[in-house]
């Protein structure tokens, strides 16, 4: 068992992302079942449309977005709560303004491969 502070942990840049980084908060060395991972996009910045072969669960902390899930398009905002399947095309993109778009997505500890889809 472990307590930290978010400012202690190291963000790294998402390299296929724009303005994105990305904190590892709970990691498969701490949790046996799950990852936490902390998101945050600039404001203009994303991810463009990729797989994952796991399931994503989401909550957006504070800003808003743009999120494709497959075929849909959805406006998300601080409070809401996202699920994305494993396999399904998704993409992100963070409203302009002066407030980043920042969520925690939960990841099972599994295997998982990322794969740019081109639209």
């Amino acid at each position: 068992m472990s307590v930290r502070n978010v400012d202690t942990l190291d963000a790294e840049v998402v390299s296929a992302g724009t303005g994105t980084t990305r904190q590892i908060l709970i990691g498969a060395d701490e949790g046996p079942n799950f990852a936490m991972r902390r998101f945050i996009m600039e404001p203009g910045g994303g991810m463009p449309m990729h797989t994952n072969e796991v399931e994503h669960e989401q909550y957006v902390l504070r800003g808003s977005a743009r999120v494709r899930i497959g075929d849909e398009e959805h406006n998300v905002k601080e409070g809401d709560v996202v699920f994305i399947p494993g396999g399904v095309p998704h993409s992100y993109e963070a409203d302009q303004g002066e407030e980043p778009f920042e969520f925690l997505c939960v990841v099972p500890n599994s295997p998982d491969q990322i794969k740019l889809v081109d639209c």
